[in-house]
């Protein structure tokens, strides 16, 4: 008999997601960026992987893992906005979606389901990515940490995204690569699923995070997601 897993909405009508490491495979513009960061101050090449595992802990924590600094050194924010610049100077050169994530889009919009991205990038980065990736359809809500009192793990950013998509948090669902990601769907009432595929530290596991539903990769993301709006799971 088919069904829908417990708890996911019987009359979905939004998929949100979050930026980095969920909808968007960012970490090659990053991984270049901490090396040069790193040998602006003598320092050799890390292994990638390490550096590929912070990205969804945001440019603090590359910061510190690139150069070993503590947040309270005296030098941490000049060398954070630094980071930052030599960002903006690969930005969405990169950068793409995942395998697969264009054509869940697509499904969605022939089923008349909206999505959005709720996200900690900063505004200034997050909107010339996405012109840049020209998603389509494109995002029909897209909140970044400058558009809420609180981000995430808060749940006010994905309660922004309901406003503006005009639905409800139990008629949504969120996805994301980190274990806050997960815990702001889950207090703002939504389906959660993680993104086992996403950038997460050695030491972590999503399978720990408490989410409604875990993937390896993202083409069986859109394959969950799918199948669970037409009625296809076991």
């Amino acid at each position: 008999m088919s069904s829908t897993p417990s708890g996911f909405p019987p009359r979905l009508k939004a998929v949100l997601f979050d930026l980095d490491g969920t909808l968007v495979d960012t970490a090659d513009e990053f991984v270049p960026v901490v090396q040069r960061l790193r040998a602006e101050h003598g320092l050799g090449a890390m292994d990638a992987d390490r550096i590929r595992a912070s990205v969804s802990n945001g440019a603090r924590a590359l910061v510190a893992l690139g150069l070993g600094l503590n947040e309270n050194d005296p030098t941490f924010e000049n060398q954070r906005l630094r980071l930052l610049e030599l960002y903006s100077e690969v930005l969405g050169t990169l950068a793409s979606p995942y395998p697969g994530i264009p054509e869940l889009l697509q499904a969605l919009a022939q089923r008349g389901i909206a999505w959005g991205i709720a996200t900690n990038k900063p505004k200034p980065f997050t909107g010339p990515l996405l012109r840049e990736l020209n998603l389509q359809p494109a995002a029909g809500s897209v909140v970044c940490p400058e558009d809420v009192n609180d981000r995430k793990p808060h749940p006010e950013s994905l309660y922004r995204n309901c406003l503006e998509l005009n639905c409800k948090p139990s008629e949504a669902i969120y996805v994301g690569d980190h274990v806050r990601d997960i815990e702001a769907g889950r207090r703002a009432g939504m389906f959660t699923i993680a993104a086992a595929y996403g950038y997460i530290e050695a030491h972590d596991s999503a399978e720990r995070w408490g989410a409604d539903a875990c993937v390896a990769d993202s083409h069986a993301l859109g394959a969950f997601i799918l199948d669970a709006i037409d009625g296809r799971l076991p």
